[in-house]
């Protein structure tokens, strides 16, 4: 664990408690530095939110903005969180505001206190832009209490967290909705029809504008490019360097809202060529776990997702892939506890591949209870003590294609086997 990372444990409650009362005083105490920032481009969703604030900040960065980006959570190092003027935050800068935060709050949880020392840092540091992501749900989330936003965005809504957000779509379209704010335009991804309503209703309330994906614009894969398309304008584009099918529907929602900035056609182009957004269907070619998946002549992936929708997406993805390029397919799994396991390999049930589970540090489920779980779904399925040791065994077996996958924590322990592969 990093250094920052164990002073926060040490230091804060780790709970998850949805209220903006305690984040409200905090703030409050700080001098309410969250009304200081540059303009706000506020991002909830509950799948694609990383990608789409990366192609955002890829895009204005292109233009020539100075872009601060909050995210969450890290994969290796907790710095990776909060992003100045382009730049990840340092350890000096990040425990100096620590330091500010505690001399007022010893009580604010984990993610209220990193979300307060990202405001703070970000309304020191001069920038143009600021890209916030929230962390659960929306409503409630610690960052909502950015009153002003520019721009409110909305990626794609499915079930998650449902011991915090409830098990129907509608609640939990509910609390993303809850970023819209009067006058800021909501940029809103494809969604169901039952979640668009309840967007729908909530933006009449608070009179927010809505550009929505399928309606007001949209974007497709065409000739090896990208084509975005809405009432004014037809712009033939660079494809996402983000690979699989659904990062063209997350470039889509990023250039809407690029446009709503008044970004330039030129860089919204070199935005959507240079993007990087690790442990999303990234592929390997550095450290350790890769130099032994080349030397078997083999593919080595790594993704993050962990609920049905991302099971749905890297499904499509692979056979994709597969159909291009078949090579025998292997994944190397772990997942929370408390994660819908059973939709995960649900969705991903109509890829051939043999199933290695895994677990990691922290609350994993149990790999052999893992394992059964993708035999119920019809995979092939074996624990595994280790990601190494699966991997010798995905590779003993001829798999030319190896994808290590289900959870943002086990994704964090493969980039952190060797500097080479930290986030930057």
């Amino acid at each position: 664990m990093d250094p920052i990372s164990q002073r926060l444990l040490a230091r804060h409650p780790q709970r998850i408690d949805l209220s903006l009362d305690r984040m409200r005083a905090l703030c409050a105490a700080l001098g309410d530095p969250q009304d200081r920032l540059p303009p706000v481009v506020h991002v909830a969703g509950t799948n694609g939110k990383g990608s789409t604030v990366a192609l955002i900040r890829a895009i204005a960065e292109a233009a020539g903005l100075r872009v601060h980006a909050y995210t969450s959570p890290h994969l290796v190092r907790f710095n990776e969180r909060i992003r100045l003027a382009g730049t990840l935050i340092s350890d000096d800068q990040l425990n100096a505001i620590l330091d500010r935060i505690e001399a007022v709050s010893g009580e604010a949880t984990v993610f209220e206190s990193t979300t307060a020392a990202a405001f703070l840092a970000m309304s020191e540091t001069p920038a143009d832009l600021a890209i916030i992501e929230v962390g659960l749900g929306g409503s409630l989330d610690a960052t909502n209490v950015i009153d002003r936003p520019l721009l409110s965005v909305i990626t794609p809504v499915d079930l998650d967290h449902a011991e915090f957000l409830g098990d129907k779509i509608e609640g939990v379209a509910a609390e993303k909705a809850g970023i819209l704010k009067a006058g800021a335009r909501g940029v809103i991804a494809r969604q169901s029809e039952a979640v668009m309503a309840v967007i729908e209703r909530r933006a009449a309330e608070v009179n927010s504008p809505l550009t929505v994906m399928g309606v007001d614009f949209d974007a497709w894969a065409e000739r090896g490019g990208l084509v975005y398309q809405d009432q004014e304008r037809f712009l033939d584009l660079p494809a996402p360097a983000l690979s699989g099918p659904h990062q063209f529907d997350n470039a889509g929602v990023a250039v809407a809202a690029a446009l709503e900035l008044d970004l330039p056609e030129a860089a919204i182009a070199e935005g959507l060529k240079s993007v990087r957004w690790p442990a999303r269907m990234q592929r390997l070619t550095a450290g350790p776990y890769a130099e032994r998946a080349q030397a078997a002549d083999a593919e080595l992936w790594l993704d993050g997702g962990h609920n049905p929708h991302a099971g749905r997406a890297m499904a499509r993805t692979l056979a994709e892939r597969q159909a291009r390029a078949p090579r025998p397919l292997a994944l190397i799994v772990a997942m929370l506890a408390n994660k819908d396991a059973g939709g995960f390999f649900e969705a991903l049930k109509g890829v051939e591949a043999q199933v290695f589970t895994v677990g990691f540090d922290g609350a994993a489920a149990d790999p052999a209870a893992l394992a059964a779980v993708a035999q119920g779904r019809g995979f092939g399925a074996m624990a595994a003590g280790s990601v190494s040791e699966a991997l010798d065994r995905a590779l003993a077996l001829g798999a030319g294609r190896v994808v290590i996958c289900g959870s943002l924590y086990l994704a964090g322990e493969v980039l952190g086997a060797s500097p080479e592969t930290y986030p930057v």
